[in-house]
């Protein structure tokens, strides 16, 4: 049978014959199963979406008047009694004919009729009976026999047109019960894109289609999710920085004003390409080092405008600096600290000529307010705060202390209008006196942009960086900019590959988690012995467990990409591909020799973007 330019070849199950010996629900697919975890497909799912053909698999149930049915068969099986002196089939025929009117009594089951066909084409007669082949050897999978039909195809392709049921040819079905009929349902379907138009670019894991996908906005309008964070889990070489930079950048393009803290020079290659498209004008790259380390002032706003959470935040980043992680710090000090703060702020508004940095915060504090304090009526004692301790252990931050350019910045980094910003800390990620304070002042001037600009979509994304705030004296901070952004339009990523920290700090659990309705795991197979732990964390169920212990399990040789799980909110789920152009795919590489190569070749030719051109195409015509 020809179709326009299509030969059609058609494979049916229409006897019972034909059929395996028993059916069910679902199987074991062994590709994407270890000895942990199961993937259950449905007992269709060869003659589905894992026929890698053009197909369309049909499916009929006729159910009529199953009372009349097994009327029928009263009848015939009395008729294969009357006969068995004459055949030992018939003999064997009525025992079939009894068994299945027992179940039918015994259970209270339903008689149906069922039929099922493969129908494939191509234009290549060669090729087509390749297809031919490859639908046999699938049907032989599920233990049916291939019954390759040349007879009834016209009919079959008419009755198959939705409403023409009714010109089926009864003679190609056959009776079993609606439990048996079911498990013959194909139950996998191809991913659909999402109809938002806000979204990132993923890839079907089995075909390579390119899907669009909405993990943000659809999901909080449908009641999917309540928050747009996310917690994102990896370990070294899964792919994690990869898909990162594959997220933030279609992010960006959207409109999308990105704040990054990395620890390892993972978001380099973008940034420059974003810094070299403005001419400068976004895509900022700050670098901690000896010769120029990164410095701020967490005491500047550039209109006098102090809010309640600008106070805040100034007075928790004190008492970091202040108490160290096993000190407790009391609602005294807390409270002291606080008015501190609100007084200076008052100072200087009222006194313009004052330059709101750490520098003055200190002499107001070492001068006016602890003459304040000893002036009062009602004393303070040493024991509720101690402002000699204060003022001794913030010395190094004060001017001729070691680290006194870290918070008296001459130039105020313009977080507001940039829309692209990488911190990267790497150098002082061992630091434990700096590397907490740069983690918060960072975080806070997220916050101040957060704020300030309204109806546009703000992302911090912090990696690894994020132990920095994991202590006591910080784990508020980190609940309330969790359960914040999401009323400013944004949106905190938290990404990390040490699962040990992860398992062991409740603060992770309580800020992070909790407040994260959408996960993305990575090939977790190194973690496999641990796996136990992270899922009680997460919350994931054994079904979820076993989609991202699939993860890589069966990828394609003939194609590059990672494969990566997506959960939104418990209730939608399901693993995609990171599969990127060669022109990507050397701007967010993370390998150090091809990061190497194509830095070398832009300094040769003067321009990164003409270096990733010149290799994707020499990558291209190797392939």
């Amino acid at each position: 049978m020809k179709i326009g330019d299509n030969y059609l070849c058609l494979h049916t199950l229409s006897d019972v014959e034909d059929l395996p010996g028993e059916v069910a629900t679902d199987s074991r697919y062994e590709k994407l199963s270890t000895d942990r975890s199961d993937c259950r497909l449905s007992f269709a799912a060869p003659i589905g979406l894992l026929l890698p053909c053009n197909h369309i698999y049909n499916q009929y149930v006729f159910i009529d008047d199953s009372a009349a049915n097994l009327q029928k068969f009263e009848k015939m099986a009395k008729n294969m009694h009357s006969l068995s002196r004459y055949s030992r089939s018939n003999q064997i025929n009525k025992e079939w004919i009894d068994e299945y009117l027992n179940e039918a009594h015994s259970f209270g089951l339903t008689s149906v009729r069922c039929h099922c066909n493969v129908m494939a084409w191509s234009d290549d007669r060669e090729e087509l009976k390749r297809i031919r082949n490859e639908v046999g050897s699938q049907l032989a999978q599920m233990e049916c026999k291939p019954r390759h039909n040349t007879v009834d195809t016209p009919t079959l392709f008419w009755a198959a047109i939705p409403g023409n049921a009714a010109d089926f040819p009864a003679e190609e079905s056959f009776y079993t019960f609606i439990e048996q009929a079911v498990c013959f349902f194909s139950q996998e379907t191809n991913y659909r894109n999402s109809p938002s138009p806000f979204g990132i670019k993923m890839v079907d894991r089995l075909t390579g289609k390119p899907l669009h996908l909405d993990i943000s906005d659809l999901p909080m309008k449908k009641g999917i999710i309540t928050n747009r964070n996310k917690f994102v889990l990896g370990p070294s070489g899964s792919g994690k920085s990869f898909f990162m930079n594959h997220l933030v950048r279609q992010y960006y393009e959207q409109g999308t004003h990105v704040v990054l803290v990395d620890t390892g020079n993972s978001y380099q290659g973008l940034c420059e390409m974003i810094n070299k498209k403005t001419k400068g004008g976004d895509g900022i790259y700050f670098t901690y080092t000896e010769e120029k380390p990164i410095s701020f002032n967490p005491f500047y706003t550039d209109d006098f405008v102090y809010d309640v959470e600008k106070k805040d935040s100034i007075k928790t980043l004190l008492l970091t600096l202040w108490k160290s992680e096993d000190d407790k710090i009391t609602k005294t000090e807390s409270g002291e600290l606080g008015s501190a703060v609100t007084a200076y702020i008052d100072r200087i508004k009222a006194d313009r000529s004052i330059t709101p940095n750490f520098n003055t915060f200190y002499e107001f504090m070492r001068d006016d307010y602890r003459h304040e304090l000893e002036s009062r009526a009602i004393k303070v004692g040493k024991d509720d705060f101690n402002i000699d301790n204060f003022l001794t252990t913030l010395r190094q931050y004060y001017s001729g202390g070691r680290y006194d350019f870290l918070l008296n910045s001459r130039e105020n980094i313009d977080l507001l209008g940039k829309r692209f910003i990488v911190f990267e800390i790497d150098a002082i990620k061992e630091n434990r006196e700096l590397f907490p304070v740069v983690t918060i002042i960072i975080m806070e001037a997220f916050i101040n942009k957060m704020r300030r600009l309204k109806g546009i979509r703000k992302q911090l994304i912090v990696e690894e960086a994020w132990k920095a705030l994991s202590s006591a004296s910080m784990s508020e901070y980190l609940k309330y900019l969790y359960k914040t952004v999401r009323k400013y339009f944004g949106e905190a990523i938290v990404v990390t590959q040490e699962v040990d920290d992860i398992i062991s700090s409740p603060v992770v659990k309580e800020a992070i988690i909790n407040n994260s309705d959408c996960k993305i795991l990575l090939d977790q197979r190194k973690y496999m012995n641990k796996f136990d732990a992270i899922q009680d964390l997460l919350g994931l169920t054994d079904k979820e467990r076993g989609q991202i212990l699939s993860i890589n399990m069966a990828n394609n040789p003939n194609r590059l990409y990672k494969e990566v799980w997506i959960g939104l909110g418990g209730t939608q789920n399901a693993v995609y591909a990171t599969e990127v152009s060669a022109e990507e795919y050397l701007t967010f590489t993370t390998e150090e020799t091809e990061k190497m190569e194509v830095l070398a070749l832009a300094d040769k030719l003067g321009s990164i973007e003409l270096a990733i051109k010149q290799l994707a195409d020499k990558k291209r015509s190797k392939t």
